[in-house]
């Protein structure tokens, strides 16, 4: 009896060894959890969390102005629908784009969607090369002032949208933060480190961008044409690029001479006409009466401006509309309060209670708040005591 148990035990061990010899495991996907370590990282934040303090922002109070109320009292130029920057400081390319589609079709009648990031994506390389030039001593940031798009046209050319929009595949809106700071990090390094090669740094610089937005075409094929981008340019568009001037109004320069614009953005050196304020606002109310739009620039962190009104102005706390005059417009970019910080491009006008009102075409997503999407309003005090500077075609001012 005892051998006969001994040899059901070893029959049943055998077994079981032959069981697991055979076993064929599978395997599949499951979510990674840790319910008591996410409990302990909730618990521990909870803990370490400081205090909101739902600060408030201090605006005039749009319920008692009386605003345009509507976008068809103002007189429009042709332009092409609003579209957004996201995130990404090129505000200078949309607004210096939207205003050469305007010009284009007030000199040729032609319609066309040119690509911003295709300027921005050659204007990064020009950025990296005067930083290696000058060996760190140039300013290397996303920002720039509307008359790169010509200056980068003028070297590079340019593309309608279709051909280069500067985003991945299915990429929704521009986001350069992450490939600015490769580019910086990349530069500071070779700053830090004096490493001046610069075919090998812009080598490496346009492979960052190339990434992040696609390398642009070299050739591309419109209306059956083909065309290199200095090519479209030269024998599509046949504009003259060297037509468009820019003017600025600031006492701490000569009227009436060419002065450079000295702000981080205009990291090119470039010289701007300056003439008296009278002059600056008078000149683009005349511009935009005689069919022409502008871009222009400055600053558009104020009181008086609030994207759910679409509307920017000068409240009397402020300064009365009576006092705006040099003097106020310069102490306020003397003491840093008016800075160049956003590029706009008007595109009409409207009279109202005495004062000219002027619509905006902004790239912003502040403009994406209220009621008319894409567009701000802007009253005159607004552009006489905050916007610095604005490109327009030559004939706009004869």
């Amino acid at each position: 009896m005892k051998l006969f148990k001994l040899l059901v035990v070893l029959m049943l061990i055998l077994n079981a060894i032959v069981f697991a010899q055979n076993r064929k495991d599978v395997g599949k996907f499951v979510e990674p959890k840790n319910h008591t370590w996410d409990t302990i990282n909730k618990e521990i934040n909870e803990f370490n969390k400081k205090p909101v303090h739902n600060s408030k922002k201090f605006i005039v109070d749009f319920d008692k102005i009386n605003l345009p109320s509507s976008l068809d009292e103002f007189k429009t130029y042709w332009h092409n629908a609003p579209v957004m920057q996201s995130s990404t400081g090129t505000c200078w390319c949309f607004c210096g784009t939207s205003f050469l589609e305007s010009d284009i079709f007030r000199l040729t009648g032609k319609e066309y969607k040119f690509s911003e990031m295709h300027t921005v994506y050659y204007e990064y390389l020009e950025k990296a090369k005067r930083f290696i030039q000058k060996h760190g001593d140039s300013f290397f940031g996303e920002g720039s002032q509307a008359n790169a798009v010509t200056r980068i046209w003028k070297q590079y050319g340019c593309m309608p949208i279709e051909f280069y929009d500067g985003k991945k595949p299915g990429q929704k809106h521009h986001d350069h933060s992450k490939m600015f700071d490769e580019m910086k990090n990349y530069l500071e390094f070779c700053k830090s480190k004096n490493i001046w090669n610069e075919d090998e740094i812009l080598k490496n610089v346009k492979s960052i961008l190339s990434y992040y937005m696609g390398e642009p075409p070299t050739e591309f094929t419109f209306k059956g044409k083909k065309f290199t981008p200095k090519s479209f340019l030269e024998n599509e568009l046949k504009i003259n690029l060297h037509d468009y001037v820019d003017y600025m109004s600031l006492m701490q320069y000569d009227y009436g001479k060419n002065a450079v614009y000295e702000v981080p953005d205009n990291w090119w050196m470039g010289e701007f006409v300056n003439v008296p304020l009278d002059n600056f606002i008078n000149s683009i109310k005349n511009a935009l009466k005689n069919g022409f739009t502008m871009a222009i620039g400055g600053d558009v962190s104020e009181a008086g401006l609030y994207s759910y009104k679409d509307a920017a102005l000068v409240p009397t706390f402020d300064i009365p509309s009576q006092n705006i005059d040099e003097n106020a417009r310069q102490f306020r970019f003397s003491n840093g309060t008016t800075t160049d910080d956003h590029g706009i491009h008007i595109v009409g006008y409207t009279e109202k209670d005495g004062k000219t009102w002027f619509l905006i075409k902004d790239s912003g997503s502040g403009a994406r708040n209220g009621k008319f999407t894409g567009y701000y309003m802007y009253e005159e005090d607004f552009v006489k005591l905050k916007m610095i500077n604005f490109m327009v075609h030559k004939d706009a001012l004869r």
